[in-house]
């Protein structure tokens, strides 16, 4: 609730001061045929700028400084001999439980008479203090406009100045995913430091049985990679071989021979593909390709297990392909024409026309549509957990139940995880080796590519 009132303070305030800005240009413009430098809405949008700037600040300060400051108020309402018998555990279930009356919520047990005083005593200075910022955020927002309405006049480069707190805008925003991308290879790097603490890396990279001890205790358990990196390698090959053909020669249909009617009615529907959620692929498998794949091994004389690698990698393509038939497709269609009609004119026929002209120059592309579609293949989880049996054993057999990097990840994370020994720990250096295979895949592709636009250039 309360983030909604700052929300609709900050657009009013917005909304004031953009038109406030906007008027008074206006007003210039009109006056005497005075020539302005820059148009109405960049004087509104000045306005707007000093306007949002210091409320901002003061909302900034708040959430930075508001929690702890509101924390020591209802550390204050304990009664001190309380206060003195509690721990660290009991001090955060006090302070839990105040701020659950505090917020009109109920608490588990019977409500000592200090903690409903401290409860009202807590919810009145949260109001008092949440109108107060409200009031200095509206009253700093209103000098920020009185200030920059004074400023505005007929030589005010006021786009100039628009145009700069954009770019800086832009800026932070590209900041933000460079951030972004920095703290979680950060995160990974660190917890997986602190699990080769128990588990020597050679071991872990190099080790062939993967059987952690969840129980705990002094032995930790093998903790050896191969068997789960080699089974996210398998289904993540066989997923490729059946999304990467099928998808491919779909957008080249699609793209090249199919009539406009019947591509207006067919791409939409691969596209729905898209949008199914993972986990009906895996009831998928589980219930329909799987039964059907043994059924078919055993007429053939196979043993193909229900649960395997190969059910898990067929669904998974199945479910990639619109992935790289979309892309492919945009890509190809994306290729100039005149490429096309000098193929043509040089008396090539459609298909050499495609396979010399329009794929060597929409490779890049349609490489960036591979290495998506792997990315989704080496990530995927739920279909895993479905499909491939969840046996972290190093086979090299499709048609055997596996394991994956994602699936192990899972298992280790899932239930009641402390984080200081290595049973959730290696969750981290799971996904540490999971993002270095990307990274990899990421570096090939780009050196394929580079290849290849030095052949055709």
């Amino acid at each position: 609730m309360n983030a909604l009132i700052v929300a609709g303070v900050l657009l009013v305030l917005l909304g004031v001061s953009y038109q406030t800005g906007w008027s008074k240009s206006r007003n210039l413009a009109t006056a005497n045929g005075v020539k302005v430098h820059s148009r109405p809405q960049y004087h509104g949008s000045y306005s707007a700028i000093w306007t949002m700037i210091p409320a901002l600040v003061i909302l900034l300060l708040w959430a930075w400084f508001g929690g702890g400051i509101a924390r020591d108020y209802a550390v204050s309402q304990i009664p001190q001999d309380t206060l003195l018998a509690l721990d660290q555990a009991g001090l955060n279930n006090a302070l839990n439980r105040i701020n659950a009356l505090a917020s009109g919520y109920g608490v588990a047990g019977d409500v000592a008479p200090w903690e409903q005083a401290a409860g009202s005593a807590v919810r009145s200075f949260n109001f008092l203090t949440f109108a107060g910022m409200l009031v200095l955020a509206v009253v700093a927002g209103g000098a920020g406009l009185v200030y920059a309405r004074s400023r505005i006049t007929a030589r005010l480069r006021a786009r100039n100045t628009v145009e700069r707190v954009i770019s800086l805008l832009l800026l932070a925003c590209s900041g933000v995913a460079i951030l972004t991308t920095v703290g979680i290879v950060a995160s990974l790097v660190t917890e997986a430091f602190r699990f080769f603490t128990f588990i020597n890396p050679i071991d872990f990279f190099f080790g062939t049985v993967w059987a952690p001890n969840n129980a705990g205790g002094a032995n930790h358990g093998q903790y050896g990679l191969l068997p789960l990196l080699t089974g996210t390698l398998m289904i993540t090959a066989i997923a490729m071989l059946v999304a990467v053909p099928v998808g491919l020669m779909a957008a080249i249909y699609l793209s090249q021979y199919a009539p406009r009617g019947f591509r207006a009615v067919v791409k939409p529907f691969i596209e729905i593909l898209a949008g199914i959620p993972t986990i009906v692929f895996g009831f998928f498998a589980l219930v329909t390709v799987g039964p059907f794949l043994r059924d078919f091994g055993n007429a053939i004389g196979l043993n193909i297990n229900a649960t395997s690698a190969l059910t898990a990698g067929i669904v998974m393509g199945i479910m990639i392909i619109p992935f790289v038939s979309s892309l492919s497709d945009d890509i190809l269609n994306q290729v100039p024409r005149s490429l096309r009609d000098g193929a043509y004119g040089l008396g090539a026929t459609q298909s050499e026309t495609i396979r010399n002209v329009l794929l060597p120059a929409a490779l890049p592309g349609i490489v960036g549509a591979f290495l998506l579609a792997v990315s989704r293949a080496v990530g995927e989880t739920m279909i895993v957990v479905l499909a491939a049996g969840n046996s972290p054993i190093l086979r090299g057999n499709p048609f055997e139940p596996v394991s994956t990097i994602t699936v192990s990840i899972v298992n280790q994370l899932t239930g009641d995880t402390d984080f200081t020994g290595p049973q959730s720990l290696v969750g981290f250096a799971l996904g540490l080796t999971l993002f270095v295979v990307t990274l990899c895949l990421n570096i090939f592709a780009l050196y394929i590519v580079r290849r290849f636009r030095e052949q055709y250039e």
